[in-house]
């Protein structure tokens, strides 16, 4: 689907069925995690923005935590600036004691093997990327450590797979609800999480849905 047609998605899901964003960012960082300890790291780096996109990166860390996993949070702006589900899931982290920053400084070089998890920006991407999110990305594709991208690689035009400026180079993407159309220029692998939106969304949008997912909360796609 397009970037506008997960926008629609999005809006029938949370104001006509009644999923909240909690919800779906829960399930998708619930993943994410999964996949980021698949990779086999000693710790990890998530890299967050705001809005949906970084809550879900933040919902990650929170598991990664639970699971003994280090983990550290790197920020795009203040904490202070999070809205909504990304100031909410930062506030659990907190509690926590999860380490959370936000300045490059938490990126450089580890003797551990790592994973950086790319939440920076989600599929709503339209104009050029913004400082500091561009040098957090060049910063990022310029470590050894392997990436796991959230919904779509920062950078991205989720409906034309254009470049928006830099562009994470993920190894692994975890995509979310449907593939989306950009997703074809990706390079490495790239997974379908199941976020729980249910098929009568879709069927009020007059998309067509065969849920893929079975007994399983994620699939990989062929791409």
């Amino acid at each position: 689907m397009t970037a506008d047609e997960m926008r629609d998605v999005d809006r029938v899901a949370v104001e006509d069925v009644g999923l909240q964003l909690l919800q779906m960012m829960e399930n998708a960082g619930r993943v994410l995690a999964w996949h980021v300890r698949d990779v086999g790291p000693e710790e990890a780096v998530v890299v967050a923005g705001n809005g949906g996109n970084g809550g879900g990166g933040m919902v990650c860390a929170r598991h990664l935590a639970n699971r003994d996993v280090p983990v550290r949070v790197v920020l795009d702006r203040s904490s202070d600036d999070l809205t909504g589900v990304a100031a909410h899931q930062h506030a659990i982290l907190s509690e926590m004691g999860v380490p959370v920053y936000t300045a490059k400084a938490p990126l450089t070089d580890s003797e551990d093997s790592r994973v950086v998890v790319d939440a920076l920006i989600g599929y709503g991407l339209s104009g050029d990327v913004r400082p500091p999110a561009d040098e957090i990305i060049e910063f990022v594709n310029g470590q050894p450590d392997p990436i796991v991208s959230l919904d779509v690689p920062s950078g991205l035009n989720a409906t034309t797979g254009d470049s928006l400026g830099p562009v994470v180079r993920p190894d692994r993407t975890v995509t979310l609800a449907l593939p989306k159309t950009g997703l074809d220029s990706v390079t490495g692998h790239v997974f379908l999480a199941d976020i729980s939106i249910p098929a009568t969304v879709y069927d009020r949008l007059d998309i067509a849905y065969d849920c893929p997912f079975d007994d399983r909360d994620w699939i990989r796609l062929e791409t």
